[in-house]
């Protein structure tokens, strides 16, 4: 990058001015290296972690981290006179065994200065006391830093919990409907759809049902697809309902919400046939679903961005279901409430939203140094860096103004979707969860009332969580 190293010493200068400027000890909890304490002079030892390895697993990130972040910070340190020496310990294993070892580190006192984390483990992890939050850990320059004010608040409860900031995102993502024009001008439909309510979107579905070989809607139900059922299928639903699967400290049961949601499903793949039933219970039925949608044969579906940046990108290499046409043919539109006002906080349009971040170790000798570390990592210098050659959205609204300029559909997301994301509850039982929501969209679109569906589900969750953790109505 142009110029890089001379603006990553005037943003690092900027965030010195703010930070609590501290020469400290070695990797979080003993690192095995004899380095000088918090305040002193002496030479710097800082760790970080991740699931990322260079020429395997998030290989990108761990270039990044190694290639860029790491001369970078040590430059900057240099200039103002400080040793200060980062080390990477790269990872690259399955999400939960790299979860079990952070976890075990943590619970040990062990582990990295800078731990990269999923935004689902947040919760659990801060409730078991292995993660404080950053402003406990690296003191006041947390809350001073400049690059809150390019996070939306939704953003940043990628890493949040019961409204405390635990750690800074490392991406961000949302969902959308999808559809495809040329099927909706056979139809009659408007190219530039934008649905304000489920009846509206059902209304569409039924028009397409009118074209021969066409699959109106996909709505991923059942428990073959996984996360994804839940993530790009009822969770979505359910938020344009009013109704979380975890809100106020409680479980959200057999609700009005649910059966709601559940209805819809029997609408769309028992009563009027609006989608396949058949392609819920294929293994691999969430791929077959992108490659019909490519094919012109479904006509709306609910997905996340990275559907459009990776799965149908039509540049070689790149697109799993590729569509030369993508940019002409494919329109995307917000992912309306059941009615206007009724989603979740009062909102017309309702997103999910996931990804990763970063957390301090609240073990750490370095805590403060630290800190100016994980800053400087989530800097706008930064972030250009880690996306340059690609196009993909970041969590800052300054980055994303300049690097998707040239993409409209991620555009879009960045500015309309990713402020009215909600998100899983970042807890131990929630997989468990998840899995009896799958299930319950799978008897529903097997035949189940949504009634029996939702009575079942909440049977299920008491066995999960405990009645006296479950709401219902």
């Amino acid at each position: 990058m142009i110029g890089a190293r001379r603006r990553v010493a005037v943003a690092f200068a900027s965030l010195a001015a703010v930070s609590l400027a501290a020469a400290c000890s070695g990797g979080g909890g003993g690192g095995g290296e004899e380095t000088s304490g918090e305040g002193s002079d002496g030479p710097v030892t800082l760790t970080i972690t991740a699931n990322a390895i260079s020429g395997g697993k998030n290989a990108a990130e761990a270039d990044w981290i190694r290639d860029w972040v790491i001369p970078e910070f040590e430059a900057a340190m240099e200039a103002e006179g400080r040793d200060v020496t980062v080390e990477f310990l790269e990872e690259g294993v399955d999400d939960e065994d790299y979860k079990t070892k952070i976890a075990l580190d943590l619970q040990s006192g062990e582990g990295a200065d800078i731990i990269g984390i999923d935004g689902i483990w947040v919760g659990e992890f801060a409730e078991a006391g292995y993660i404080q939050p950053l402003s406990d850990v690296g003191g006041s320059a947390v809350d001073e830093w400049e690059g809150w004010d390019q996070m939306s608040e939704s953003v940043q409860n990628a890493m949040s919990f019961e409204g405390d900031r635990y750690g800074v995102p490392q991406g961000a993502d949302g969902r959308v409907l999808y559809y495809n024009k040329d099927l909706f001008a056979e139809a009659g439909l408007p190219e530039d759809w934008s649905p304000t309510s489920w009846d509206e979107v059902l209304d569409a579905a039924r028009s397409l049902a009118e074209i021969d070989g066409v699959v109106p809607i996909q709505l991923n139900a059942g428990t073959a697809m996984g996360e994804a059922t839940t993530m790009q299928g009822l969770l979505p639903l359910l938020a344009g309902t009013g109704t979380e699967v975890y809100s106020d400290g409680m479980w959200n049961g057999d609700t009005q919400g649910l059966r709601d949601v559940l209805t819809a499903y029997r609408t769309i793949y028992v009563d009027e046939g609006l989608g396949d039933p058949i392609l819920q219970q294929e293994a691999a039925g969430r791929d077959n679903s992108f490659a019909q949608f490519a094919a012109g044969e479904i006509g709306i579906l609910l997905e996340g961005d990275y559907f459009w940046r990776s799965v149908i990108n039509p540049e070689e290499g790149v697109g799993t279901a590729p569509m030369e046409n993508r940019d002409d043919v494919v329109g995307y539109t917000l992912i309306p409430a059941q009615e206007p006002g009724a989603g979740v906080e009062g909102r017309d349009f309702v997103s999910m939203g996931g990804g990763t971040g970063r957390v301090l170790n609240p073990n750490s000798e370095n805590a403060e140094l630290s800190w100016e570390l994980l800053a400087f990592m989530n800097s706008a210098e930064a972030f250009q860096a880690r996306v340059e050659g690609t196009v993909s959205i970041t969590p800052r609204d300054d980055v994303n103004a300049e690097v998707l300029a040239s993409d409209p559909m991620l555009t879009f997301v960045s500015e309309n979707v990713l402020p009215i994301n909600s998100y899983r509850p970042g807890l131990a039982a929630y997989p468990q969860v998840s899995v009896a929501l799958q299930e319950a969209t799978a008897a529903v679109v097997s035949g189940t009332s949504p009634e029996d569906a939702a009575a079942a589900y909440e049977e299920a969750l008491i066995g999960i969580v405990g009645e006296e953790n479950v709401a219902s109505e």
